[in-house]
């Protein structure tokens, strides 16, 4: 590919809304082009890296038996009715009429497809397991769009859907997509990566992993500990939490004022904010007077997804309508109003003297024990888990840290086939729901999680098996006929020997061209001048290590060839 010719503008400056380094660097290289909020353009050189990474997922997939299909993008209420999920997915699903005035949608997720394809070909177990996979367009009106490609409403993904007679099949498969994934992400040159448990959430289902890029700005919170190999996000993770010391005292009525945050009633009544009693309030999605309050201990915070397992419901925050019987500022789990749905952490179970609200403006109080003043409190696990709590599995500390999701596996069950009604016929002549994996991958947020792990202050690092051209060739003074001449021909030569090359051909100084070469981050760089030329060399640097070797021009296609073996063996593992 010539430069001169190439559809990618490069610039010095990035978007004003570019935050992050990765979307810093995609739209300085010229890679993406931003067309709507969370809409963009791949040009190019993105596009072929798409196609790279699409190909190595291809070979994992096949591997594992799996089938390549293409569902559609656009589909029609009914079989999402059929799930359940056409009402219970909120605004992020786009829904519209087509001329015939019938209800449809695009697609976000392909499970119902999935289910809707199976269910008219699968018949018998004999057919069973087998799996089924795209790579697809979806859209999802995501409400915060960030980062570039992180977090995108139109995106490419491969989604892949198992089917199976028994869990235990199930799980012996779900093992052979999570070793598939540690393969995938390995070969496309991602380095810092994990897998945590999850929370199934829209999905379903019972288990499901993430994979996670650890990296300072990434919007997930995961949980780690230093001692064991226990790994969570923070939405599942558990933590153990250490009671403070406080002594038994008499349930007492004290003014507060108008002071109702935890740090200015702590601060007046002189305790600390481990012995306050902290109240989120809640509304029930789809309800508008069914509310829930959240207790939690004054210096933790509630983990809303551990909250929806143990209510069962969809909740959004109370958003301090009109209530006449909430005491906002000055709530406690006393003397409530009994329509009101409430829910104990654990950590306030054993503290022997809490403050908590009145339910009564202005005041509090002290003294409050559950096991002597709220005998009935049931208590679960609904905070969020902190650096310097202990882990659950061996007692060591956790601690958290950020990351970007690049990929998840679940085991989904019998949710879809059951709902959507898919049978098959089982060995003893009985019909069944099969069993369902669903595994995805979002091929553009592995461009981005590429683009921010692996760079520098001069520009993208791309790996040797994803990166659109494996050589960058910079030839200085094209004007001069040596140069030119062999310059070309080595351009030529490694063309025809299977090798990507892009070609810099403009009349620009050297610096601009090493700049771009730089930002744009092919894994080698070959450059070709009179001053090389005059010992019948050419000058070969690696960008990943920054180390340059001057060798004869006609070794230059073997050394280039040895290093890109080189670097494809590493990735391999």
């Amino acid at each position: 590919m010539l430069l001169s010719k190439l559809v990618c503008e490069r610039t010095k400056e990035a978007p004003q809304d570019a935050k992050i380094k990765s979307h810093i660097l995609l739209s300085r290289a010229g890679f993406i082009k931003q067309v709507a909020n969370g809409i963009y353009t791949m040009t190019m050189p993105c596009q072929k890296m798409s196609r790279k990474i699409q190909e190595i997922i291809r070979q994992e997939m096949d591997a594992l038996d799996g089938q390549e299909v293409l569902f559609p993008v656009v589909m029609p209420r009914e079989i999402w009715d059929q799930s359940g999920r056409y009402t219970s997915i909120g605004s992020e699903m786009v829904r519209f009429k087509d001329r015939a005035d019938r209800d449809m949608l695009l697609g976000m997720t392909h499970e119902e497809a999935a289910v809707h394809l199976a269910n008219h070909i699968v018949s018998s177990y004999n057919q069973l397991p087998m799996m089924i996979y795209q790579l697809q367009t979806k859209f999802r009106d995501e409400a915060r769009s960030r980062g570039g490609l992180i977090r995108v409403r139109e995106f490419t993904m491969k989604d892949a859907y198992s089917f199976h007679s028994t869990k235990e099949d199930l799980e012996k498969y779900y093992d052979r997509m999570f070793d598939a994934y540690y393969r995938i992400f390995r070969r496309i040159g991602l380095k810092r990566f994990i897998d945590i448990k999850s929370d199934s959430g829209m999905m379903g289902g019972s288990i499901a992993h993430e994979f996670m890029l650890l990296t300072e700005v990434g919007e997930d919170s995961i949980v780690l500990c230093n001692g064991c190999d226990y790994r969570a996000n923070m939405e599942v993770a558990d933590g153990i939490i250490s009671t403070p010391a406080s002594e038994e005292k008499p349930l007492e009525l004290v003014f507060t004022g108008e002071d109702k945050t935890i740090e200015e009633v702590s601060a007046r009544l002189n305790v600390s904010p481990e012995l306050t009693c902290k109240a989120v309030v809640f509304a029930v999605k789809g309800s508008s007077d069914e509310l829930v309050i959240a207790f939690v201990r004054g210096d933790l915070e509630v983990n809303e997804a551990k909250l929806k397992k143990v209510l069962l419901k969809d909740i959004v925050p109370y958003d301090g309508g009109a209530s006449e019987v909430l005491a906002c500022g000055n709530l406690g789990p006393v003397g409530l109003d009994k329509s009101i749905i409430t829910v104990f952490d654990k950590s306030l179970e054993n503290i022997s003297s809490l403050v908590i609200g009145a339910n009564k403006a202005e005041y509090h109080y002290t003294g409050f024990n559950f096991k002597r003043d709220l005998p009935s409190a049931k208590f679960d696990n609904i905070a969020k888990t902190r650096s310097g709590d202990r882990c659950p599995v061996c007692g060591g500390e956790l601690k958290v840290e950020n990351g970007i999701e690049i990929g998840n596996i679940f085991q989904l069950g019998t949710k879809y086939t059951k709902s959507m009604d898919m049978t098959v016929h089982g060995a003893d002549g009985v019909e069944f729901n099969p069993i369902m994996g669903c595994y995805g991958i979002g091929v553009g947020r592995a461009i981005a999680s590429i683009a921010q792990e692996s760079s520098d202050e001069k520009g993208l690092i791309l790996p040797m098996s994803v990166a659109p051209w494996q050589v960058h060739m910079c030839p200085l003074r094209l004007d001069d006929e040596n140069v030119n001449a062999k310059a070309y021909k080595l351009y030529d030569e490694l063309v025809k020997a299977g090798i990507d090359v892009l070609f810099d051909d403009r009349s620009v100084a050297a610096g601009v061209k090493f700049n771009d070469a730089d930002l744009m981050g092919m894994p080698i760089r070959v450059v070709v001048s009179p001053k090389s030329l005059a010992t019948q060399e050419v000058e070969i640097t690696v960008r990943e290590t920054k180390e340059s070797q001057k060798v004869s021009y006609q070794d230059a296609i073997g050394v280039i060839e040895n290093i890109i073996k080189e670097q494809m063996s590493r990735l391999k593992g």
